[in-house]
């Protein structure tokens, strides 16, 4: 880390426990739910890097009275909980519950709760808003002001984001949803009711990973006869992919270095291109890749990936020294590979600071970059009617469906991008794995 960030987040933890003592802000929810007194439930534990643990823990209530309590049926690990699980996070203790796409069945409601009842289906997002500060209404449900209590996140950032299920106590402290039950605070503004006939597995990723891909597309500003690169053929990359595909983007390229990954992409999203940067240096092969477009580059680059992925022995030296906690690497490419006047776009998980950034050739290049973390409640109303006319198909990136006792299992294979895993989909109280039908394309 920066000395700037060390002094942060040292000087804040010896004065705190943040996100274990109920604190909250003005306008906002407890983070710490009232527990059970007799019921317990299975929830997953980070207990260490690379030390995922299924424990039994004290089964959350309604706290206040806007929440709802779920019982989980599904539950997703994302991309971006390998982060926790690799490297940890600013304020990460030992047996915070992790996980925050899910969904399930509403066990319990608050006295305040109008919009979802006792057994309904819904599926939540896993940004934490209020729905009713400044950035709410606004449609910056992830930016919520009254959601995360954090004083680590005000120290970094210079303002704190909004809150994340299950996300490190920078993101408040609040219990994940990989777990039998968990609190939703705000339930009518966090829970969508889904509707009869959508399969479980066809709203799962509406609580994250596809208003994530299509929230790249919208900072993109990705429209009709654009020519679209991508870095990282994760699940987020592969819908980015779908979703530029389905807005009209004349050409789109994934860039990895694990072939199956690649593989899977041209199986599943036809007419995409691949570009395994161990074969090939990215910034080269995609000017040759371009080189007879108008632009001579891509139109919008996308960066799916995220901070720790770093290329050059500079940046990982830096990295393990903690004189970053980014690696520029892949932002780097972006900007020299793109077309002047082109559009960056970033929902990668960048937590801090990073060095040898080109700002140069950013600038001169009249370049726009735009990141941030999806406002899920936004995009519901434009894309829940999209997957249920199949127009957009997010399921086809799950390849795994395992039990949750299971989950340590699914993050190694998906850490280690072995056995062929792009997805991998818990269930809590199943005793066994699933294999889903073929989703959509094949």
């Amino acid at each position: 880390m920066t000395g700037r960030m060390v002094e942060a987040v040292d000087s804040l933890l010896n004065k705190m426990e943040v996100g274990h003592d109920g604190n909250r802000k003005e306008g906002g929810c407890s983070v710490a739910a009232k527990t059970h007194p007799d019921a317990k439930m299975h929830a997953v534990s980070w207990m260490g890097s690379h030390n995922m643990q299924v424990k039994e823990v004290p089964r959350p209530m309604v706290t206040d009275p806007a929440d709802v309590l779920l019982r989980v049926t599904n539950t997703a690990i994302c991309g971006s909980d390998l982060h926790l699980y690799v490297h940890g996070m600013p304020s990460m203790k030992s047996g915070d519950v992790l996980g925050h796409e899910f969904m399930g069945v509403v066990e319990e409601v608050g006295d305040a709760v109008t919009k979802v009842k006792r057994g309904d289906r819904v599926l939540v997002a896993f940004d934490i808003a209020c729905g009713h500060c400044f950035f709410c209404n606004h449609g910056y449900q992830s930016s919520c002001d009254s959601t995360n209590p954090s004083k680590i996140s005000e120290a970094m950032y210079g303002q704190a984001m909004g809150g994340v299920f299950g996300y490190s106590h920078l993101a408040g402290g609040y219990q994940g949803g990989q777990a039998d039950y968990v609190r939703v605070p705000f339930g009518d503004v966090n829970c969508l009711k889904v509707p009869d006939g959508l399969a479980d597995h066809d709203a799962l990723f509406l609580t994250d990973i596809l208003p994530t891909a299509w929230h790249a597309n919208e900072m993109g500003e990705v429209h009709e006869g654009d020519v679209v690169a991508i870095w990282g053929a994760g699940p987020v990359g592969i819908l980015a992919a779908h979703c530029a595909q389905h807005r009209g983007a004349r050409r789109v390229i994934m860039i990895d270095s694990v072939q199956d990954r690649l593989d899977f992409v041209k199986r599943k999203l036809p007419g995409v291109e691949t570009l395994n940067f161990k074969e090939k240096e990215t910034v080269s092969a995609l000017r040759e890749m371009t080189a007879n477009e108008p632009g001579r580059g891509p139109d919008v680059v996308i960066e799916a990936a995220g901070f720790h992925y770093s290329k050059s022995w500079l940046h990982a030296i830096e990295m393990k020294l903690q004189l970053e906690t980014d690696t520029a690497d892949m932002l780097n490419e972006m900007i020299t590979a793109v077309r002047k006047g082109g559009r960056i776009s970033i929902v990668g998980v960048y937590i801090g600071f990073v060095n040898h950034l080109n700002i140069g050739a950013f600038m001169e290049k009249q370049l726009t970059m735009r990141g941030g973390q999806t406002p899920v409640q936004r995009y519901w109303p434009t894309l829940l009617p999209k997957v249920q006319a199949g127009e957009l198909v997010p399921s086809m990136v799950i390849t795994h469906v395992l039990p949750l006792e299971q989950a340590p299992k699914g993050y190694k294979i998906f850490n280690e991008k072995s056995d062929g895993c792009i997805k991998v989909v818990l269930q809590p109280g199943a005793t066994e794995a699933v294999t889903l039908p073929p989703a959509g394309r094949t």
